[in-house]
């Protein structure tokens, strides 16, 4: 379900960037913008769904959360995952982004291949 959310609204974010073109006055700029714009968020949402989901099997992850309550996991978590999601616009191209919106099985490759680059650093990080 939550696939098949994602998958619409990031065609509806494209379908509205190509609308957003045919615009002649100098708001198309602005529009193609904010179209980019969700289309990242939509992106980010999808990285930090991806990143909750491996960090769990990560070996560090659960022995980190052995001493841990539930409120200070999901904090981890949050941060984890939020550190992921910043640095995840820094690792796609928009024709990526643009594969993505299309293509299914390709939007998962880049979701996974994201997590895996980001994932392990920003544990280190926030859990030294």
């Amino acid at each position: 379900m939550k696939k098949l959310l994602t998958s619409t609204m990031m065609l509806a974010t494209f379908a509205l960037a190509g609308c957003a073109t045919t615009d002649v006055n100098s708001n198309a700029g602005t529009a193609i913008g904010t179209a980019n714009e969700i289309g990242m968020n939509v992106f980010k949402a999808a990285i930090d769904n991806q990143c909750r989901s491996q960090i769990e099997k990560q070996n560090a992850w659960r022995i980190a959360s052995v001493a841990m309550t539930d409120a200070q996991e999901e904090e981890v978590k949050g941060r984890v995952c939020g550190c992921v999601s910043e640095q995840a616009p820094q690792q796609v191209t928009i024709v990526e982004l643009g594969n993505a919106a299309i293509d299914a099985s390709y939007r998962t490759q880049l979701v996974a291949r994201v997590v895996a680059k980001s994932l392990q650093s920003c544990y280190s990080s926030i859990v030294k």
